[in-house]
């Protein structure tokens, strides 16, 4: 194979299979990739048409260390996932100048397989899985262009080869789908630079929650095994923020690090699955109080799920939650404290208030709803243009703008809270969800980031409330289209959204069609793991223990394999006749020592050619000649065609036999 040279079907296919390879890489791309793709293409066109020179070593040099250059300005490093794809790529397309056999061929098609693997990790979703075939038969294409040159009138040849390649090899794609054990990375890759960013931090100031509600990028979709509860209640919990700076929200050491929150279960729980969309952040999202089987996944002291790992890529999980469950009846004295900090000043309007409400109102609760009908009595505004506040942003909010997001609300009353002697803190993560009729579950984006409040009293534990629901109820109801229709500001920088234009029925019933179909992608594919796969199994098959199912998997593949080669080989396919049989037996044979026969050459004719052509087996083929001669038109018939066969076979050299039968 090395010494052979590419033939032109073959490069033709290489190049279609390059744009193919490289075509979903190009977001994620510099510019002068693509520039480098075109110029390396027309100086391999012209190496071909011999009017270009294969280049010399200090070219490939220097063609090496301007790649080298180009990627570390372009992505600042030559670490990293994203660097790392780039180079891949780079390689990719300069192993096209050199290709000078088809072994170097060989190499870039592997190279290309490996380049589109890559892809799947900046899109996993089903349409770049579906478009990933094209590049695949490309290259398959390419492959057997390499080794055949008579494709060279018939372009197409190589195309159809390759897909019958592809359909004989989804028997066994299936089967390993299905039951090869789903093993952990023995390395973790980070996140690209482009997934995960949008979505909440472990921070919070008003401006990040107001931030999210321009985005439409989907945060996670979930189905409920029972009748999905009112919007009004879907309150999904991602962190609680504790510490305060006077500006900011953000995580204590001690909620991170502490033993998981008690609790006492009450009332019916609701059972769900989420497929999570990648985060780039460990926590998961659920409604109070959650739980979940997975055993990656750890309760947290402030009541939320934590994943070991980052979310960096889809992920199906299922919960069970107790919404009236009384979280933490007895208290935790250091989360109470925890609970209870305050800035040493500042907001010195706001301390003196809390102070008043305190004499007013002996009693916590009153104190409470004395605060959310402050909320729901005064001119508040809910707003997603809020104006700026000052150093003491809590006293300008409460008693000056009045204008605010839900962040804005729910920071103002835990401090008020703490600053009565109420332990509070603010839980962040989404409220409510869109319902998508066509699969029955809810689709929540991350415009639906909401913030509110947790105080804690005695015997009755954490209690959840939301002020934002006293200010501007259609928020929580029907959500924030609804609640910012009049300052028309819904998603206001993405003009081209479809979320934009749901009142268009037939336009908002398209969008839910289309996103119940990749639901079902996500969560059957791309969420078939390692329980599911195991609760398959037990489903199908009972109790398997490791051995049965290797056992079981081999056997399942053996019997494809068998199936495969029984379609392939054809064997009803072959002549029936004893005496063609045994002539095909014949012509086989001669083939595999260079002497095929030709279109239309009768056996007569075949024979003496090969006697020519094989002068030291001249003999035992004639008298093969002749015994299937006369086994076909003599009535008495002669020696056996068989046995003549043989004695060819083995008169013939068996080097020559070995390394080409």
């Amino acid at each position: 194979m090395t010494a052979q040279p590419i033939t032109r079907i073959g490069l033709g296919w290489l190049l279609v299979a390059q744009v193919l390879v490289i075509l979903p890489h190009i977001p994620h791309l510099p510019y002068w990739i693509v520039a480098m793709w075109l110029g390396c293409a027309a100086w391999r066109v012209q190496i071909y048409r011999m009017r270009a020179r294969f280049p010399g070593a200090l070219v490939k040099a220097g063609l090496i260390l301007a790649v080298a250059l180009g990627v570390f300005f372009s992505r600042g490093t030559l670490v990293g996932l994203e660097a790392a794809v780039v180079l891949l790529v780079a390689v990719f397309i300069l192993k096209l100048v050199e290709l000078r056999s088809q072994r170097d061929a060989l190499v870039l098609i592997l190279l290309g397989f490996f380049t589109q693997v890559t892809a799947y990790l900046f899109n996993d979703g089903m349409l770049a899985a579906l478009y990933s075939l094209l590049p695949l038969c490309a290259l398959l294409a390419a492959l057997v262009g390499l080794q055949q040159s008579r494709f060279a009138a018939r372009p197409l040849v190589p195309l159809k080869a390759a897909s019958a390649l592809l359909l004989q090899a989804v028997p066994l794609m299936i089967l390993l789908f299905l039951f090869f054990p789903r093993l952990g990375p023995l390395w973790s890759l980070p996140l690209p630079n482009d997934k995960g960013v949008t979505g909440l931090s472990d921070t919070m100031s008003p401006a990040d929650i107001a931030e999210l509600s321009q985005s439409g990028e989907l945060a996670f979709r979930a189905s409920f095994e029972g009748p999905i509860p009112p919007q009004a209640q879907l309150y999904w919990r991602a962190l609680t923020l504790e510490r305060f700076d006077g500006r900011r929200w953000s995580q204590s050491l001690g909620a991170q690090h502490g033993a998981p929150a008690q609790w006492v279960r009450q009332g019916e729980p609701l059972r769900y699955s989420i497929v999570m969309q990648p985060s780039g952040r460990p926590w998961l999202f659920a409604l109070d109080v959650g739980q979940t089987p997975e055993r990656d996944v750890r309760p947290r002291a402030d009541f939320r799920l934590e994943r070991r790992r980052p979310v960096d890529r889809s992920l199906l999980y299922e919960v069970t939650s107790w919404p009236q469950a009384i979280r933490e009846p007895q208290g935790d004295p250091a989360a109470l404290r925890r609970a209870l900090q305050l800035p040493e000043g500042g907001d010195p309007r706001s301390r003196a208030w809390a102070a008043e409400l305190r004499q007013r109102h002996a009693d916590p609760q009153r104190l409470v709803d004395s605060l959310l009908s402050h909320f729901n009595r005064e001119p508040y505004v809910y707003t997603l243009r809020p104006p700026p506040l000052g150093a003491d942003s809590i006293d300008a909010f409460l008693f000056d703008s009045r204008r605010g997001f839900c962040a804005h609300y729910a920071g103002a009353m835990t401090f008020l809270l703490r600053a009565a002697g109420i332990p509070a803190r603010v839980v962040a993560g989404y409220q409510g969800g869109e319902l998508n009729p066509a699969g029955n579950y809810v689709l929540v984006h991350q415009f639906d980031a909401h913030a509110w409040v947790e105080y804690w009293l005695p015997g009755k534990g954490w209690i959840s409330v939301d002020p934002t629901f006293q200010v501007a109820p259609n928020r929580i109801e029907r959500g924030l289209e609804e609640a910012v229709a009049n300052e028309a500001s819904f998603l206001e920088g993405s003009p081209l959204s479809p979320l934009r234009y749901r009142q268009l029925a037939w336009l908002n019933q398209v969008r839910l069609a289309w996103d119940n179909v990749n639901y079902g992608w996500q969560r059957w594919v791309l969420g078939y793991q390692g329980e599911l796969q195991s609760q398959l199994a037990r489903r199908w098959f009972g109790e398997l223990d490791g051995r049965m199912l290797g056992l079981g998997l081999v056997a399942a593949g053996a019997l494809s394999m068998a199936v495969l080669a029984l379609f392939l080989f054809a064997p009803w396919r072959r002549e029936r006749d004893p005496q063609l049989r045994q002539f095909q037996h014949f012509e086989r044979l001669l083939a595999r020592h260079g002497v095929a026969r030709g279109r239309g050459e009768g056996p007569r004719d075949f024979a003496e050619r090969a006697s020519r052509e094989l002068p030291r087996q001249a003999a035992q083929i004639r008298a093969f000649l002749a015994a299937f001669e006369a086994s076909r038109y003599s009535a008495h018939g002669g020696a056996d065609p068989a046995t003549l066969l043989r004695e060819l076979r083995r008169a013939l050299p068996w080097r020559l036999r070995a390394s080409r039968g």
